[in-house]
C-alpha cells in the first residue's frame, strides 16, 4: 500500500501536533518539545544562510571591505535585537530602541544594496 507524500506529511504534522497537546499537561515534556522545535528551526535558519554564504561569496568579497564590514555589523544588530526582543519590549524606551536599531541595521543593508548597484 502506498500513501501519498503529501499526505503522510500531513499526518506527520498533525501526531506531533497532536503529541504537543498532549504534553502539554506535563509542563516540561511541553517545555522540551518546544525547545527543541525551536532549535530545529535555529538549524534550519543557519544552514539557509550558511548555505546563501557558499552560493553569493564572490558577490559578497567584491563589495569591499567596508560595505561587507557594514553588512555583517548590520546582521549582527539585527540577530542582538531580535534576541532580545521580550526584553526590550518590556519599557517604552526600550520599544524606541528596537525600533531604530531596526531601522539602523535596514538602512546600512539598503546603502550596501545601492552601492554594489552603482556603476
Amino acid at each position: 500500500m502506498s500513501i501519498n507524500k503529501n499526505i503522510r506529511n500531513a499526518v506527520i504534522v498533525v501526531l506531533l501536533a497532536t503529541l504537543i497537546y498532549a504534553s502539554h499537561a506535563a509542563d516540561i515534556a511541553y517545555s522540551f518539545i518546544s525547545q527543541l522545535i525551536s532549535l530545529a528551526f535555529l538549524a534550519a535558519f543557519a544552514w539557509i544562510a550558511a548555505r546563501q554564504y557558499r552560493d553569493h561569496r564572490i558577490t559578497l568579497h567584491s563589495l569591499g571591505t567596508r560595505n561587507r564590514m557594514i553588512l555583517y555589523g548590520a546582521i549582527g544588530v539585527v540577530a542582538l535585537t531580535l534576541s532580545a526582543t521580550s526584553r526590550l519590549w518590556d519599557t517604552g524606551l526600550g520599544t524606541i530602541a528596537w525600533l531604530v536599531l531596526l531601522a539602523g541595521s535596514a538602512y546600512a543593508g539598503y546603502v550596501v544594496f545601492s552601492s554594489a548597484r552603482e556603476y
